[in-house]
């Protein structure tokens, strides 16, 4: 991706379909990331624990299955997490 500078990203209430992107783990300046609110199915990708600037991910109201990433426990910065409305265990 080229979108480096990137600190915010939204595409809730899209009705976007397949998984959430692996690649989302190279935007390292992201603060601010939703997807809420699509049909997004699969696993919440280990790759977002690698957004250390990360403060507020939002991905409730979609399908997406699996367990959380344990990587989301090292987002020291996430004050906002919203996985509600989901098939997560």
């Amino acid at each position: 991706g080229q979108l480096k500078a990137l600190t915010s990203f939204s595409l809730s209430n899209n009705d976007l379909t397949g998984a959430v992107p692996i690649e989302l783990g190279q935007l390292k300046a992201l603060t601010s990331f939703s997807l809420s609110n699509n049909d997004l199915t699969g696993a919440v990708p280990s790759e977002v624990g690698q957004l250390e600037a990360l403060t507020s991910l939002s991905l409730s109201g979609n399908q997406l299955t699996g367990a959380v990433p344990s990587e989301l426990g090292q987002l020291e910065s996430l004050t906002f997490l919203n996985l509600s409305n989901n098939d997560l265990t």
